[in-house]
């Protein structure tokens, strides 16, 4: 296998990524000039076995937009979630090397112990186990060089598939949801910056027993390098599949580490990804990743509620400011009425007294059947432009309900949900916000 640094493994890696989007707009012109049939179902394949064995930001994405109702035709989402989060950990020539760019010649010496392999390899950088020289266990995650140039370059060919995408299929308008992935991926970059994500996550979950954060251990930390504590759990699949009596307890924890800091400092963790946290044995859970943080400003907060109380009360005067508050413009009332039934689905749960399961259609694609509804009807109605606001939240609630429906939890989700919004008040969730920002160096949202 080609080093990531290498000219000739970029090179490779390109070609292999390009070559598959070229296949995509080559089948796209014959069908639309020459009236040849376009299989997406098949060039899905060829795409998502180029972007597969890849260690990237195109695999990161595409796992992402493959959450995000109607960005990707179907074909293309089934294919991506497919997609795992771990490639080929690096050798460990390549991590002497890149340890050594961060830390200095002697990076050895400020460790007890450093382990060779990888713990664990994901699309911008792979995670070591360490001990520090005062014996507590450490995770070191190390960015693989060179992330800049080709998070630019998967992102150009990210935008052609979208742009390829958009003439086929005008349901859904993906530019704005583009500038959201690309402003976040790029944050992705800056270990400074999850550093202080870790730090206010830390401030906001202070309270919350069921959530771990590590701590960051700055002097063993750069820009392209994270030192933490090594939190010690297990990959949800393992703990539920040995212990299904856990399963509620894990869904409640998952609940409580994704929504309290949305709703009381107007945060939220874009990425529920089974990779991005570990269960303990007490049911609760170890946040790992901080990488995809996204902070809106209260205002949104405010009208995530209102969605919901349109939704209970059939309200569509509400609802309508709703999505004009989130950045939604110029909506008819046909294809308001299309964003509701959305809507109804994604706070279905929520709209329900008692304990349920988050989806009582037995589906094992959360979401997919109210997704190709809506998609048709938007069609019809020549598309919509979602806000990039929206972009994160949905993939949060989506990603989290599937990992609910992975769990078969049983919980009362109104009752979860009124405990975190009963009493909101928007002013004071923007003073909470302002001194938690500030105190973590991170800038408030526009």
């Amino acid at each position: 296998m080609d080093e990531p640094d290498s000219l000739g493994g970029r090179v490779k890696r390109y070609a292999r990524v390009g070559a598959a989007v070229g296949g995509l707009a080559v089948r796209y012109a014959g069908g639309r000039v020459l009236g040849l049939p376009f299989d997406a179902g098949a060039h899905a394949g060829d795409l998502k076995e180029a972007l597969g064995g890849l260690k990237g930001p195109l695999m990161k994405v595409a796992q992402i937009a493959s959450t995000i109702p109607d960005v990707l035709a179907p074909e293309y989402a089934a294919r991506f979630t497919e997609l795992q989060a771990n490639a080929p950990s690096m050798g460990w020539a390549f991590v002497r090397r890149r340890m050594a760019a961060e830390l200095g010649p002697d990076w050895q010496g400020r460790f007890d112990a450093f382990g060779r392999e990888a713990a664990a390899a994901a699309s911008l950088g792979q995670v070591h186990r360490a001990t520090s020289l005062d014996g507590r266990p450490l995770a070191c995650k190390l960015q693989y060089p060179d992330m800049a140039a080709v998070v630019e370059a998967d992102l150009r060919q990210l935008k052609m598939i979208f742009g390829i995408w958009r003439r086929y299929d005008s349901a859904i308008d993906p530019s704005e949801i583009l500038a959201e992935l690309s402003a976040r991926l790029r944050e992705e970059l800056d270990y400074r910056r999850e550093a202080r994500h870790i730090r206010l996550y830390a401030r906001m979950l202070a309270g919350e027993p069921s959530v771990t954060v590590p701590a960051v251990e700055d002097d063993l930390s750069t820009g392209r390098l994270l030192t933490m504590g090594w939190l010690d759990g297990e990959p949800i699949a393992r703990v539920v599949d040995a212990h299904p009596e856990l399963r509620n307890a894990v869904a409640r924890s998952m609940f409580r580490a994704w929504y309290l800091p949305f709703y009381t400092h107007g945060t939220i963790h874009g990425d529920p990804h089974l990779g991005n946290y570990t269960v303990r044995p007490d049911g609760g859970v170890n946040l790992l990743d901080f990488g995809c943080i996204r902070v809106f400003p209260p205002s949104f907060v405010g009208a995530v509620i209102d969605l919901y109380r349109a939704m209970r009360d059939g309200d569509e005067d509400l609802a309508a400011h709703a999505y004009e508050t989130w950045g939604f413009r110029n909506l008819s009332r046909d294809v308001l009425k299309v964003l509701n039934r959305w809507a109804m689905f994604l706070y279905g749960p929520l709209l329900k007294d008692g304990v349920r399961p988050i989806d009582e259609t037995a589906g094992t694609r959360y979401g997919a059947e109210v997704a190709a509804r809506v998609h048709k009807e938007l069609h019809a109605l020549g598309g919509v432009r979602p806000p990039r606001e929206f972009v994160l939240m949905d993939r949060a609630a989506i990603g989290l309900g599937s990992v609910f429906l992975r769990l078969k939890a049983e919980l009362d989700w109104q009752e979860m949900f009124h405990d975190l919004t009963d009493g909101f008040d928007e002013a004071a969730l923007a003073e909470r916000q302002r001194k938690a920002l500030a105190a973590c160096g991170l800038p408030r949202p526009e």
